[in-house]
């Protein structure tokens, strides 16, 4: 004898509604299909379910027993169609995002964090890599999206790329540094402090080769190397040494009193750092959901960096004069 689940689901509405009707409205069914239904369940059980002429009506013991089987499986199906509802609406699912380790630890966790708060469904796991390691996760599908800086790279065509923030690096020291107030930099001012080491493989290494160049340099003095980008705050609070961070990274530690810029005007990097999907992804509307949310953090950091850089008052070191003697010599 063959019992089918959905019957016992019907069955189970029936005795908590208390009548065919109103279980087929709970259902979405009609009244003559329930009905059907029970028929064809106690023509192959050979016993009554219900007690006859009870309203609302009452299940026999054997229905009582069988109505509770179908109770979990109607209970099973109230929780699928609630998850189906739920991630269509991007209120429940998965985020995978990827991005370069600084920016993640000091831009991104905050923003996913306010994200969480109004979607606490939504589970968030976060990894790292540089350009060419997110672009790899992403054709694999490891990951759903990148924050990642870029340049004139070629993007593939079946990659989006959404540009959030315009790259800008700041030279960064411990707070009470030397040079903090020191008006009048010079070339010696950079080379006789220690250098903390990019991250390799990080587009910061490129950076600092930069500015040797425009200063004439071979090499400034490498005294620390790897750390994450909370050691390296911490190594900087705690030394004289110097180092190359996004502004937007220096910015997120401004609250607490242990790294600041150095208000020297430095070579710029001509790249943005932006939001790296495929082009046909599948669908993740919590993915939607929370790319929409880096949208408008990213919008909001934008405008505070640019205030605050504003009121900075920037001085004209050794770059500039390297720059002008480049343009002169062209």
């Amino acid at each position: 004898m063959k019992i089918v689940e959905a019957h016992l689901v019907q069955l189970a509405a029936v005795i908590e509604t208390g009548g065919v009707t109103e279980a087929a409205a709970m259902l979405g069914m009609t009244q003559s299909a329930v009905s059907r239904t029970l028929s064809i369940l106690e023509k192959r059980i050979g016993e009554p379910l219900f007690v006859s002429g009870r309203r609302p009506m009452q299940p026999t013991p054997l229905g009582e027993q069988l109505g509770q089987q179908g109770k979990v499986i109607l209970a099973s199906w109230r929780k699928a169609m609630e998850i189906i509802r739920s991630f269509k609406s991007g209120s429940s699912g998965r985020v995978r995002i990827g991005g370069v380790p600084f920016f993640m630890d000091a831009v991104v966790s905050p923003m996913i964090a306010s994200f969480q708060r109004g979607e606490p469904g939504i589970m968030v796991h976060q990894s790292y890599g540089n350009y060419p390691d997110l672009v790899a996760e992403l054709d694999s599908g490891q990951i759903d999206l990148a924050v990642t800086p870029t340049g004139s790279v070629d993007l593939r065509a079946d990659l989006h790329f959404e540009p959030i923030l315009t790259a800008r690096n700041v030279l960064t020291c411990g707070a009470g540094h030397p040079l903090v107030r020191k008006r009048n930099l010079t070339t010696e001012d950079i080379v006789n402090y220690p250098w903390i080491a990019p991250l390799p493989g990080s587009p910061l290494v490129l950076d600092l080769h930069n500015i040797l160049l425009t200063l004439g340099l071979a090499e400034v003095s490498l005294r620390y190397a790897g750390g994450s980008l909370l050691s390296v705050v911490n190594y900087l609070a705690g030394t004289d040494a110097l180092a190359i961070l996004p502004h937007s990274v220096v910015h997120a530690f401004r609250g607490e009193n242990k790294i600041s810029i150095i208000p020297l005007d430095i070579p710029q990097p001509e790249r943005v750092l932006g939001v790296m999907t495929r082009k046909k992804p599948y669908s993740n509307p919590a993915g939607r959901k929370f790319v929409g949310h880096i949208r408008r953090e990213f919008a909001e950091l934008r405008r505070a960096v640019e205030k605050h850089e504003k009121t900075i008052q920037w001085v004209q070191g050794p770059f500039m004069g390297e720059r002008e003697r480049i343009l002169s010599a062209d």
